[in-house]
């Protein structure tokens, strides 16, 4: 059994396949110049100086999606680093290592990766980004420039924010002298109003799982989340997510679910297992279980983008994060998702790499079934080293839960 297809999805194919192309020509160009940027980096800055943006992060999840990442990764290990780090970190490198890109696959005039002119990170999401992106920085012999995050954050308070924003106004001159672009800050105000309202957007999209049923699940939300992450301050994916809100609008409208049968509601705390997407998603579906939210997808919500002080409220944004934040704030976030999407319990991703965005390995499903009754399941996997997964072992785990909650 499948979940219902959205049509949208041919729309989103074409201007994926254009970004990437464009990123292949400007690659190729003198006058073009490529920076690659963590996935909630300061986009918005390197938009504004007219550089074409890759995002390694999004690369490393085509690996795994495409299950060519378990491969990968000993050639990564083989150079020193760990199979304990972020599977994103080594399948990347080992593809690089190998001449290798699942992007040749999807467009087959794609050979390569596109050469950085620069490389951008930006801590808030783990210190991995730092070493992957030096790493590539000392191969490629470019400049690598970046910001360092506070974790575990309770409050965001206006020191952090002018921490944050400082570090964000010191990145512009050596991203001017790479760029040979002139810094405007009135062309940054119309790029940050472009990624407030592709947030919104996709905000709302993500909303309209809260109807019962629900017509969007957490396995389309990491499909075409792309925009978001790869397209934020263009004017494409806003383009993009008013055509698909309003085909999910519709739906709601004509109380189509994306399952068929909705019985039960769960919400995915974690990365996704993106090797294992669509066996996940007939899996629940064949069990009338919609998988409607995520923590991972509402990841790319940035409420606090505001185009009349764009460094302030950049520095804001990326340090909402949930990944950056105190346990307490994660509580009280998750809290707050379980009652608005009327969920039934939680699945757990414990990414064996990942261990910055696993939240099952100290108490907190347990406190919160305590607080809230929810109950919750713990899958064991990994993002991209399928070696960390058990199919079968996570299938009768999966069933049991499903049980259980019909007889709760």
């Amino acid at each position: 059994m499948l979940r219902k297809k959205i049509k949208a999805t041919k729309m989103l194919n074409q201007i994926m396949s254009d970004y990437y192309h464009e990123l292949d020509h400007a690659s190729k160009s003198k006058d073009k110049k490529v920076a690659w940027c963590s996935s909630v980096g300061p986009a918005e800055i390197l938009r504004s100086l007219e550089f074409e943006i890759y995002f390694p992060e999004n690369h490393s999840a085509m690996l795994g999606s495409s299950r060519m990442a378990t491969d990968l990764i000993p050639y990564a290990n083989a150079i020193g680093y760990s199979p304990e780090i972020c599977s994103y970190l080594t399948a990347d490198i080992g593809a690089y290592l190998k001449h290798i890109t699942p992007l040749s696959k999807a467009y087959p005039d794609i050979k390569s990766i596109p050469k950085p002119d620069v490389l951008v990170f930006n801590t808030n999401q783990c210190r991995e980004v730092q070493d992957w992106f030096g790493w590539f920085a000392n191969e490629f012999k470019v400049p690598l420039v970046g910001i360092s995050t506070p974790r575990t954050v309770d409050e965001v308070t206006n020191e952090h924010i002018t921490f944050i924003a400082q570090q964000m106004e010191n990145l512009v001159k050596p991203l001017e002298k790479i760029s040979s672009n002139k810094f405007d800050i009135d062309i940054l105000k119309h790029v940050v109003a472009l990624s407030r309202e592709c947030s919104e957007l996709w905000k709302k999209v993500l909303e309209t799982a809260a109807t019962i049923p629900s017509p969007f699940t957490f396995f389309d939300g990491t499909i075409h989340m792309g925009p978001a992450v790869v397209m934020r301050g263009t004017q494409q994916a806003v383009d993009y997510y008013k055509i698909l809100l309003l085909e999910l609008q519709e739906r709601v409208k004509n109380h189509i679910g994306a399952v068929d049968g909705e019985r039960f509601r769960l919400y995915w705390e974690g990365m996704p297992i993106w090797g294992r997407l669509r066996h996940y998603s007939e899996l629940f579906a064949s069990l009338k279980t919609c998988v409607v939210a995520s923590t991972y997808c509402n990841s790319w919500i940035f409420k606090a983008f505001d185009e009349k002080n764009p460094f302030r409220s950049m520095a804001k944004a990326y340090t909402e994060l949930f990944i950056v934040r105190s346990d307490e704030i994660k509580e009280k976030y998750l809290h707050e998702m379980i009652e608005f999407f009327k969920i039934d319990g939680i699945i757990f991703h414990d990414a064996k790499t990942c261990p910055h965005n696993t939240n099952s390995r100290y108490g907190m499903p347990q406190r919160l079934e305590n607080e809230i009754g929810v109950p919750n399941l713990v899958i064991n996997g990994d993002l991209n080293d399928l070696r960390c997964l058990s199919d079968e072992q996570s299938r009768t785990s999966i069933e049991a839960f499903i049980e259980q909650l019909e007889e709760s």
